[in-house]
């Protein structure tokens, strides 16, 4: 990526963590990234649409990165999906609850409004889902029961970054994750017994 480039995008996160997609200007967009307001139609010709599905696909594969991480840094998918909610917590109480998923920001604002950026965070969320759900598969569990459980985690950590920016607490997201990590655990009884 062009380095002016980068700056917008990751400028361009930054207000869609905090503001969405509505609330984030190109004028503030050119100023948070240092960049000339010609330089957002010079690398994105399409406009605002066509930066927030540059920066959305960006982030989507950043976050997913990120877990991606944090699992393989476990020594398995239980310890995986406790230490995945413990950190969305521990960056939430970093950011005085002021950031969030920029993905489930926007796809609550555009989802009946803006077809070709519903449809980007509709692509993020199955990658995230497909990614999760070979995961679960890999650590035995049937794939049909992978995929319900990796759903179930998407949409209980997004729902945890919404509960929690609410109440400025994370008790919700410790919860979830407890919820979480009790589900896989129970998941993964079921399979070894069912491998007997």
């Amino acid at each position: 990526m062009n380095d002016t480039r980068d700056r917008i995008v990751e400028a361009t996160a930054a207000l869609f963590q905090q503001r969405g997609y509505t609330g984030s200007g190109l004028k503030q967009i050119s100023t948070d990234s240092a960049a000339p307001f010609g330089s957002l139609y010079h690398f994105f010709p399409g406009g605002k649409e066509e930066l927030a599905a540059a920066t959305l696909r960006w982030s989507g594969h950043g976050y997913q990165l990120l877990v991606t991480t944090v699992f393989d840094a476990a020594p398995d998918i239980v310890t995986g999906v406790g230490d995945a909610f413990e950190g969305a917590a521990e960056a939430l109480r970093l950011s005085d609850y002021a950031d969030a998923c920029p993905i489930a920001t926007v796809a609550l604002e555009v989802a009946s409004t803006n077809e070709v950026l519903r449809q980007v965070t509709a692509e993020i969320f199955e990658a995230w889902i497909a990614a999760l759900a070979r995961r679960f598969a890999a650590a035995g569990i049937a794939v049909d029961r992978s995929r319900e459980l990796a759903i179930a985690f998407v949409a209980t950590l997004e729902g945890g970054f919404l509960l929690c920016r609410a109440a400025k607490d994370t008790a919700a997201m410790d919860a979830l994750g407890r919820t979480m990590v009790d589900t896989v655990r129970a998941a993964l009884d079921t399979a070894a017994f069912d491998g007997r």
